[in-house]
């Protein structure tokens, strides 16, 4: 899956950019969140309106 809009991630000053590869993808009990890595940063939760299908 690919990020559709540059994202500010908490915590860091990394920002994602639009069409950054998410891998490692796992859903959480929200069916609107995942649990996902880039290669930048480990362990996100991203909303999944910001993603679409590579």
């Amino acid at each position: 899956m690919t990020l559709i809009k540059d994202l500010k991630v908490k915590g860091t000053s990394e920002t994602l950019k639009r069409g950054t590869l998410v891998k490692g993808i796992r859903l959480t009990d929200n069916p609107g969140e995942i649990e996902c890595s880039t290669k930048q940063v480990k362990g996100l939760v991203l909303k999944t309106e910001f993603l679409k299908k590579a």
